[in-house]
């Protein structure tokens, strides 16, 4: 299983019903939280989240740190369609053989759009949402009008991504780009490599909007305002129709604010969880 040319933590490993061998991390002790990372290149849930699940073990939580099928150390198939219902699929067996239910769901970007879906599919499964400027509140003709979406799909495009490369594409994901450590980089262009065409192609996540109201639990969420992936005005949907739902929307925060506002991030996530 292990992949010496990533620079990763690895723990454990469950293999599917479908064959599908994914990999996460399983830190602390307490009430769950599953952390889903996002969909760029090269993405995994430790260099999305490193700096955020150690903070929640140390205050009493269980942290499930996934890597999405066709991220990190899980397997990437290309002979499957990476559209939304297979994501939940596969979090909610991981839900169910691991016996995680109920649990918070903590999302980014596509692991945002996965929180809601599966809190919609299988309510009972989730206590709380977390959400990090979640997809699945658009169409897919409006995500391929941000600029961070084109240039990611034009670099991708171009072939192999190297450091360079992936600099490029994530230095539009956050507001300060001085930010963008090389270990981070480095840690992508390592998955990036081995990632196949076909989970980009294939990738389609339904516009949720109209399904909000349905949510049975409480939703935290945060926005940047100067989000180049995702429209900030997503927010409105949620606290539109969501019926308990608080959203923090940032200025000088682009699409990471679990990197780029880490501290404030934390704390607030913390005060939700432990009711505060």
């Amino acid at each position: 299983m292990s992949n010496l040319a990533l620079n990763l933590p690895e723990q454990h490993y469950l293999t599917l019903q479908n064959g599908l061998t994914v990999h996460y991390l399983d830190e602390g002790e307490g009430d769950i939280v599953i952390w889903l990372h996002g969909s760029g290149p090269g993405a995994s849930g430790y260099s999305n989240f490193k700096n955020n699940y150690p903070k929640f073990a140390s205050q009493g939580f269980r942290n499930i740190v996934l890597d999405l099928p066709g991220f990190g150390r899980s397997d990437k198939p290309n002979d499957v369609h990476y559209n939304l219902d297979f994501f939940v699929s596969v979090l909610n067996e991981i839900i169910e053989t691991l016996h995680l239910s109920p649990c918070t769901l903590l999302g980014n970007s596509l692991g945002g759009a996965i929180a809601l879906g599966q809190a919609l599919k299988y309510p009972s499964s989730v206590n709380k949402l977390i959400l990090m400027a979640p997809g699945g509140v658009e169409e897919r003709e409006t995500y391929f009008e941000m600029e961070g979406i084109q240039k990611m799909v034009a670099t991708y495009n171009q072939g192999p991504m190297g450091i360079h490369e992936m600099r490029e594409v994530m230095s539009l994901q956050l507001h300060d780009s001085s930010q963008l450590s090389d270990d981070i980089l480095r840690e992508r262009v390592a998955v990036a490599v081995t990632q196949p065409k076909e989970l980009f192609s294939t990738m389609m996540v339904p516009n949720m909007t109209q399904e909000l109201n349905q949510l049975a639990c409480p939703v935290l969420g945060f926005w940047g305002s100067n989000d180049r992936f995702n429209p900030p005005s997503g927010v409105f949907k949620f606290l539109d129709n969501v019926p308990d739902a608080k959203f923090l929307l940032l200025n000088q925060c682009g699409h990471w604010v679990q990197v780029e506002h880490t501290d404030l991030f934390n704390k607030t996530c913390l005060d939700f969880l432990l009711g505060q």
